[in-house]
């Protein structure tokens, strides 16, 4: 049944209807038409893959800075240094994903030629989840890392100035069956999309995810937005984040630490920065090879017994490709919040909101 616009409950939109919808809310704020599918389709498949923090929560706040200027509506990438297994791009404060669509094609392009690949990438934007590119190196036959660096988000350890970025890095490798192996993780005990979609909600965080302004732990959501993401297994989070720093701001002469701008502000050069590096698996030897020793690896796993509280062991990318299959089968969930957000934007865009009903079943909870 078709539900109110004005729902107090969770609504069920279908994921093309959705996909429209973000696109034509993008091309009416002056994105080009190629650029706002696939900056639609990175909001959608997040919420597919169960990863709500970078769905279309993130719709009004790319808005908000498209409409500024912050962020520039049509994409120029510049390609500033080419030493045939390196280059350089400069996407002159372009769309984040539309600058990291170029990067994956270049890099997949150099790496077919040369066995391996570096593009360093500066003046872009946050580019949504960092595994909708790689799988698509992955898919190429290709092995892809891919780091970026964030606004500040935690403190250096032994600080609690907020000084260093989630600084997110993602790899995936060809598996069997022609899915990838995929990891995607923030360097903080939690991606800090996932608190605002609790503050969202109006829910608690887990402890040990947060500390406030002051730098005690929190549960409170909104404080920890005004606080810090927690760091995580410690000290070993923030070397982490401040290593990614060096290699996506640093090197690619883009910006770092402090002078990096978050998508949550409407204004404000984001000034990100991105490295991807990508090896060619027929590079280093027969691809029959690789591929018969990676299902090995990946049967292994599947073949482990399983832990009392567990059906069994995944491998990296797998609760994903799970969670889409099932998400495009029974629509995807939106809360009260994120679908009045929606409606706002419709009323800003014209766009034309996709149809929603009540939930049947219940959906996967996003992974912490």
């Amino acid at each position: 049944m078709t539900t109110d616009a004005g729902s107090d409950h969770d609504v069920t939109v279908d994921p093309d209807d959705l996909r429209r919808f973000v696109t034509d809310a993008f091309v009416a704020t002056g994105v080009p038409g190629p650029d706002a599918v696939l900056l639609a389709d990175t909001l959608v498949v997040a919420e597919l893959w169960g990863h709500v923090s970078h769905g279309v929560i993130r719709l009004p706040w790319y808005l908000a800075r498209l409409r500024t200027g912050a962020t520039r509506a049509v994409t120029t990438v510049e390609t500033v240094r080419d030493t045939g297994s390196v280059v350089v791009l400069d996407g002159h404060d372009g769309i984040g994903q539309v600058v990291t669509q170029r990067a994956v094609e270049t890099g997949v392009e150099r790496a077919r030629r040369h066995g391996v690949a570096a593009v360093a990438v500066r003046g872009s934007g946050h580019f949504g989840t960092a595994a909708y590119f790689t799988r698509q190196v992955a898919q190429a036959g290709c092995i892809a890392l891919l780091a970026t660096n964030a606004s500040p988000a935690m403190a250096p350890w032994g600080a609690r100035t907020k000084l260093v970025g989630t600084n997110p890095w993602s790899i995936a490798a060809p598996g069997p069956d022609g899915e990838a192996l995929v990891l995607d993780l923030a360097n903080t005990a939690v991606a800090r999309g996932k608190v605002y979609v609790a503050a969202d909600r109006g829910e608690p965080i887990p402890s040990g995810w947060a500390a406030d302004a002051e730098g005690n732990p929190t549960t409170d959501a909104r404080a920890a937005l005004e606080g810090l993401i927690l760091p995580m297994a410690g000290p070993k989070g923030y070397v982490m984040s401040f290593m990614f720093d060096v290699l996506a701001g640093v090197l690619t002469g883009s910006a770092f630490g402090a002078d990096v701008v978050g998508p949550y502000r409407p204004t404000g050069r984001s000034g990100a920065g991105h490295l991807l590096i990508v090896l060619d698996v027929a590079a280093f030897g027969p691809r029959d090879e690789y591929d018969e020793r990676v299902a090995r690896l990946v049967d292994e796993v599947h073949a482990a017994d399983p832990a009392p509280w567990s059906d069994g062991a995944l491998v990296p990318g797998e609760l994903e490709n799970r969670a889409r299959v099932a998400t495009e089968r029974t629509g995807i969930r939106l809360s009260p919040s994120a679908w009045q957000q929606l409606r706002a934007v419709a009323d800003d865009t014209g766009a034309t909101l996709p149809t929603a009903t009540s939930p049947t079943k219940p959906t996967t909870r996003e992974r912490n």
